[in-house]
């Protein structure tokens, strides 16, 4: 059969394609071209990088690797449809991250991709409530994120569908009505709440959704926007196997700050997994995907893919083992697709450093910035839980070890006393970080000349932290990265000291602004 050459399918530009097919989240700002995270769709290597925890500019190699891959997909616009070409890749990368996660051995796991690690929250219910009555319990969406809630409960959590469909943010997907529970994980100051205290009230609302009937979907975060594992493994294992069939366990791992070992251990629990190429590993902004063990995903299969994901969800973003006749045929994100190659390009470079020195590296890491941290009266390091994930994981891997390191700031006066930044103020530093203030007419009187006023910083973005001293105040994080990491360690990256030295001067420019008061 002669070859037919198509002439009417268009591929956009790799940078549209990158700002595509997610919710409103990831749209270009028309004046500045940055996304609601600052991050823009070209790489930035002069951007001292540590906002990982909230998001990241793509690389010269990831966006390298995402070009390939669209002109590529040019090509075969002119022989196939578009939805093959997607699906093969997708297949592909399906294998790739399994292989890469050391997973691909575990018989009847499923890959599920997804624009976002919200939209895999939303998969996951819409799974689960065709099977009867559900309730999810998550942790607060503070220490998640903020569409958490309403993905769960079946809503729009923006105004645009991953599938660019417009919608009302808040209106259902579905007639299913499923229930929220929401557990708080910190006191009212902001100090993590007890172990115990929290397990103990999530148990009791396990209790009473299945005394009523229902079937729940129980999310452990690990890790969440600030560094913790809540609620407690011990707990989240008894309920998952004291309720078989009725309790069902979604591991909320979106920030990917796991090592392969606890992935395996997780999965071979029987726990669902949300993943992310886009916060750890510092993927662009977003690509997700939802991993299902054998025994849940023969429960799921025997329904088909419920057409409420529709507008969200391509036929070959699931396997060939899923009836996904209720979705759009035709459709395909390219975006996701293009996202997901540049976050397998870090991915298999963080996979080539050995967990021992990634382990090393991050003793280092941290013991340099909490130094750095307890030293200045106008910073206060927060605490962060032990990362215990007994008895599912043992904690000898590197992801033990704190990758999110959260702090206030203060404005320290002259008789000594401090008073802790505002929320307005904490995101004014947090945007100033970002720009080149060397010309900032604010500054000059105290700190003209100053090299680390040109530097631009991303940290993680200012996560609500409670009140302190009557003030509600919130919390920047300094985070390492996958990235990092293999430009620290790797032969041809920098070096340790290098990489350690860029976050000892991100906290530098912090003081430097308070010291020159432009809040």
């Amino acid at each position: 059969m002669p070859l037919t050459v198509r002439t009417d399918v268009t591929i956009p530009a790799t940078v549209v394609l990158l700002a595509a097919g997610g919710d409103a989240r990831i749209a270009l700002d028309a004046e500045d071209g940055r996304n609601k995270y600052g991050c823009r769709v070209y790489p930035d290597a002069a951007l001292i990088a540590f906002g990982s925890s909230t998001a990241s500019v793509i690389s010269e190699q990831g966006f390298a690797a995402a070009d390939r891959l669209r002109d590529e997909l040019a090509r075969n616009a002119a022989i196939e449809p578009p939805a093959v070409s997607y699906a093969r890749k997708l297949d592909a990368m399906r294998m790739e991250l399994a292989a890469l996660c050391g997973i691909a051995d575990l018989p009847g796991l499923e890959i599920v991709f997804a624009a976002s690690g919200t939209d895999s929250h939303l998969i996951a219910a819409q799974l689960m409530c065709q099977q009867g009555p559900l309730c999810a319990i998550m942790v607060e969406e503070g220490e998640t994120g903020r569409g958490v809630p309403a993905a769960l409960a079946g809503r729009h959590f923006s105004t645009r569908t991953a599938l660019s469909r417009n919608v009302a943010e808040g209106d259902a997907i579905a007639n299913d009505e499923i229930a929220v529970v929401t557990i708080a994980m910190r006191l009212a100051d902001g100090t993590p709440r007890a172990v115990e205290a929290m397990d103990a009230e999530v148990a009791a609302r396990v209790h009473e959704a299945v005394a009523a009937g229902q079937r729940v979907l129980l999310t452990l975060v690990d890790v969440s926007k600030t560094g913790m594992i809540m609620p407690g493994t011990v707990c989240v294992s008894a309920l998952h196997r004291q309720y078989p069939g009725q309790v069902e366990v979604l591991v909320d791992a979106c920030q990917f700050r796991i090592a392969p070992s606890t992935l395996r251990a997780y999965l071979q629990q029987g726990f669902m997994v949300a993943v992310t190429g886009s916060k750890f590993i510092t993927g662009p902004t977003f690509s997700g995907a939802l991993l299902v063990p054998s025994p849940v995903t023969e429960c799921m299969q025997r329904h088909a893919v419920p057409s409420s994901l529709r507008a969200y969800s391509a036929p070959a973003d699931w396997s060939s083992g899923w009836n996904t006749a209720k979705l759009d045929a035709e459709g395909a994100n390219y975006g996701l697709l293009l996202r997901w190659e540049a976050a397998l390009t870090e991915l298999r470079l963080f996979r080539a450093i050995p967990e021992r020195d990634v382990g090393s590296f991050l003793q280092a890491f941290a013991a340099a910035v909490l130094q750095k941290l307890d030293s200045d009266p106008a910073f206060e390091a927060l605490p962060v839980p032990e990362l215990n994930r007994a008895p599912i994981s043992d904690g000898t891997s590197w992801d033990s070890l704190p990758t999110i390191f959260p702090f206030l700031l203060y404005r320290v006066r002259a008789t000594g006393t401090r008073q802790p930044l505002d929320c307005d103020e904490m995101m004014c530093i947090y945007q100033l970080l970002q720009c080149d203030l060397s010309v900032d007419a604010r500054l000059f009187a105290v700190t003209a000349g100053n090299p680390l006023l040109a530097s631009r910083v991303q940290l993680g973005q200012p996560v609500d932290y409670g009140v302190r001293d009557g003030v509600p105040v919130s919390a920047l994080r300094l985070n390492v990265s996958a990235r990092l990491i293999v430009e620290a360690l790797s032969p041809q990256g920098p070096g340790a000291a290098i990489v350690i030295g860029r976050a000892l001067a991100a906290l530098d420019k912090i003081a430097l602004l308070l010291h020159a008061n432009p809040v």
